[in-house]
């Protein structure tokens, strides 16, 4: 009987709960469900895009390789850029042009391909590179203060030896050797002694003294 009257009291004391609490109780589940759900959707959604976005690019290094139509190429270029804005695949595509472009002398071109790199993508690796080559195209422009003014750009401290180390070339092309010497100079304290580039930063610190 007492047990019985023991299992009374529960349900009782369950069903004032639920009066009191369940529907909110409920709802909490139900919109963590649905969180949970929109986190798995948009992974999805993202691998999904990436790899559209990988497909792309591939499609566009063949063109690029096989045809020498660069109006189509720049086509599969905008449609990259317009579709996976922040994809590292549009990123690479992107500084590939560049570099295409700086090749052929038109540094116009190199220089809006990667201002938008550097507007677009977020990945701290592409940022560094992106403002360290922003900037040697700004030096061959001779646009020196628009150079410097990228190389402030805040990057990662990972990558700030090959920032000063540009900064240094900027200001060797002005004929600042004063300027230019100290730019290498912390740029040496930052590289390690058996980096491969360690021995042209050297000589680029020794002949700007």
């Amino acid at each position: 009987m007492a047990a019985h009257i023991d299992e009374q009291q529960e349900l009782e004391n369950f069903k004032y709960f639920w009066r009191n609490w369940g529907r909110w109780l409920f709802a909490l589940l139900i919109a963590g469900a649905a969180a949970y759900f929109a986190w798995v959707m948009y992974q999805q959604h993202q691998k999904t895009k990436n790899g559209e976005a990988a497909a792309a690019l591939a499609a566009l290094v063949g063109k690029a390789q096989n045809s020498k139509d660069d109006k189509a190429v720049q086509a599969d270029l905008s449609g990259l850029q317009q579709n996976y804005p922040s994809s590292i695949a549009a990123a690479q595509a992107t500084m590939m042009v560049a570099a295409d472009a700086f090749d052929k002398g038109r540094y116009d071109e190199a220089e809006k391909q990667l201002s938008w790199v550097l507007q677009n993508q977020k990945e701290p690796f592409v940022q560094a590179l992106a403002v360290q080559r922003l900037a040697t195209v700004q030096m061959q422009q001779k646009k020196y203060d628009a150079a410097l003014a990228t190389l402030n750009t805040p990057t990662d401290p990972a990558f700030a030896a090959a920032i000063d180390e540009t900064r240094g070339d900027v200001y060797g092309a002005q004929g600042k050797a004063k300027e230019a010497a100290a730019a290498y100079a912390q740029a040496l304290d930052k590289t390690p002694q058996d980096a491969p580039g360690r021995p042209l930063l050297q000589l680029k610190a020794d002949t700007a003294q």
